[in-house]
């Protein structure tokens, strides 16, 4: 599986394929003068929905935050479910 970030202006799109095509995508908006990144969007494809492909692209996203010291407030409920059942986010988890 590959991560590509598609960051453009203060938004960009995460998307996670395999070898033949994209299996989903993470859409987010960053607030750089609040230190701030939010999920807007998860998409899972079909045919890849409960392998836990939504949560990778979640970790990454988090990655990405990460390395920017930048917090992630959820906006997708999806991408909030996933954040609130991990246990490493607290410092960067800003639940509104």
């Amino acid at each position: 599986m590959n991560f590509e970030n598609k960051k453009s202006g203060n938004g960009g799109v995460i998307t996670l394929s395999n070898e033949v095509k994209e299996v989903g995508r993470l859409t987010y908006t960053i607030f750089p003068e609040d230190k701030k990144l939010i999920i807007s969007f998860v998409l899972v494809h079909p045919e890849f929905e409960g392998r836990g492909m939504g949560k990778y692209l979640v970790e990454e996203a988090i990655k990405f935050s990460r390395e920017n010291e930048w917090n992630v407030y959820p906006h997708c409920s999806y991408a909030r479910a996933v954040m609130r059942r991990m246990n490493d986010v607290e410092d960067i988890f800003l639940e509104r």
